[in-house]
């Protein structure tokens, strides 16, 4: 009898409206890996794929800040056009009227200009920044920023090594709090490669959201965006059961000799209250005192990859692990583009997210005990030479 009252009335129930689509995550990881190994990840889209899909979708603006860029030494190297399908979007982009602006390190485009050459004769605005000249350092920043509404940074560079020959990582970002803070980064910095001050900002409000934007220099942020050493000493000191690293290289002297003790000295101090500290470091800086010494302390292990050349020979500057993040308790994390040596944090620019997120800092850990237990990777012992 319900049914028939319901079913059999003059008037027929309105159908509910179909349920909204869910709003897509504030922070979504990336990554590259070398190929011919096993640190592909199924669940985590490929920066080579993501990178294209973005600037396709631009209707204003494309911001680029980059360290350098390269396609590859010739047609026929191999995978060398792994990033062939992001310059093309790029100049996509450019034809159909977005505003794309790209700023790379002086220094750095001396060796790599040929790839620059070719955006800015397809319509890309260029400015090149002598941020050695500036404060002794470089743009070693890997970010873009589109339409002011997403943008990704992470550690690999605009580079088709990075994209086929190298473990990285990096984060597509929503966050608007986070897009602003790299928008505001980059319309200081492109100031300032065109010899102008930069304009006052406007501070950066936090959204509210567990993410937020570190970068450095200390002496060149705009409002609201924090100097990043003292944020990752933070995050250090608030673990309590277990802090994971991967990085490229470590070291506890600056270039000049000066001592840099800032991140050691918080990694031994959290290894002293009971924090299982780990670290994966490459292969490229093995040799390096600072690692030995570290893992002679109690409670810190330090490990090193190793990615073999496989079937591709030798290709300069690849085959390596190159990605920078930190996991602290499985609750927490920073994904950024700063090797952990002084210079990076006081002399280049540099940029990062922390985030406060279980599950995505669960899976980020996910990522590092993959590259630990892999074939590539072992122990490094204090008193290996």
């Amino acid at each position: 009898m319900l049914f028939c009252l319901g079913a059999c009335g003059g008037t027929q129930p309105t159908p509910s409206a179909a349920p909204a689509a869910p709003a897509p995550p504030a922070i979504e990881l990336a990554e590259s890996w070398p190929l011919g190994t096993s640190l592909d990840h199924a669940d985590v889209v490929d920066a080579a794929d993501l990178w294209p899909r973005m600037f396709d979708g631009a209707a204003r603006t494309i911001d680029l800040g980059e360290f350098y860029l390269s396609n590859g030494p010739e047609p026929g190297a191999p995978f060398s056009g792994k990033l062939e399908p992001a310059l093309t979007a790029l100049e996509r982009a450019a034809v159909r009227g977005v505003r794309v602006r790209l700023l790379v390190d002086e220094t750095f485009h001396a060796k790599y200009p040929e790839t620059v050459a070719r955006l800015a004769a397809k319509g890309v605005t260029v400015r090149r920044w002598d941020v050695a000249k500036a404060t002794g350092g470089v743009l070693h920043a890997k970010y873009f920023v589109v339409d002011g509404r997403e943008a990704y940074l992470g550690s690999q560079n605009f580079d088709w090594r990075s994209l086929a020959h190298i473990h990285e990582l990096g984060v597509r970002a929503r966050d608007p709090a986070v897009v602003a803070g790299l928008a505001a980064i980059f319309s200081g910095d492109w100031e300032r490669a065109g010899g102008q001050a930069p304009a006052a900002s406007v501070p950066i409000s936090a959204s509210g959201s567990s993410v937020r934007l570190a970068a450095s220099p200390a002496s060149m942020l705009p409002d609201g965006v924090p100097w990043d050493l003292p944020e990752l000493t933070a995050a250090i000191g608030r673990a309590r059961h277990r802090i994971r690293v991967q990085l490229l290289t470590y070291k506890t002297k600056a270039r000049d000799g000066a001592p840099f003790p800032t991140l050691d000295d918080a990694l031994r101090g959290a290894a002293a209250r009971g924090v299982h500290v780990e670290l994966v470091v490459s292969h490229w800086g093995e040799k390096d005192p600072s690692l030995r010494a570290l893992a002679a302390v109690p409670g810190i292990s330090v490990s090193i990859v190793t990615i073999p050349k496989g079937d591709f020979g030798d290709i300069p500057f690849a085959r390596v692990a190159h990605a920078k993040y930190m996991v602290v308790d499985d609750a927490e994390c920073w994904v950024g583009t700063s090797n952990w040596e002084a210079d990076y944090f006081t002399k280049s620019r540099n940029v990062g997210v922390f985030y406060t997120n279980a599950v995505f800092a669960t899976r980020l850990g996910r990522v590092f005990e993959d590259v630990k237990s892999s074939a590539y990777t072992r122990a490094l012992t204090p008193d290996r030479e």
